[in-house]
């Protein structure tokens, strides 16, 4: 049996490699506050104040947008939050 694919058309394939995409982090129960401000830091290169900004974010209101820009590089960032054993998705931008 033979697959097929589905080509898009030349603009929505650039489209959707252009589209910002944000680095989401979701509260969990499991992780300290200290211990999620330092994988920001060290993961972003954030300073203490706005790792931290981040970090009361994602506990209060359940989630932060850490990062928006190209897809490749969010991907990339998702997956060193996971390897932090961090809970990060990654949703497109709002237009």
């Amino acid at each position: 049996m033979a697959t097929q694919t589905t080509e898009l058309p030349e603009t929505e394939a650039a489209t959707a490699r252009t589209t910002p995409w944000n680095v989401v982090v979701h509260n969990d129960p499991v992780n300290l506050m200290s211990y999620v401000t330092l994988v920001f830091r060290r993961v972003f290169g954030y300073p203490e104040a706005r790792a931290q900004k981040h970090m009361l974010e994602v506990h209060e209101l359940g989630r932060s947008i850490l990062w928006t820009g190209d897809r490749e590089k969010a991907e990339h960032y998702v997956q060193q939050l996971h390897g932090h054993l961090l809970l990060a998705t990654l949703e497109r931008a709002a237009d």
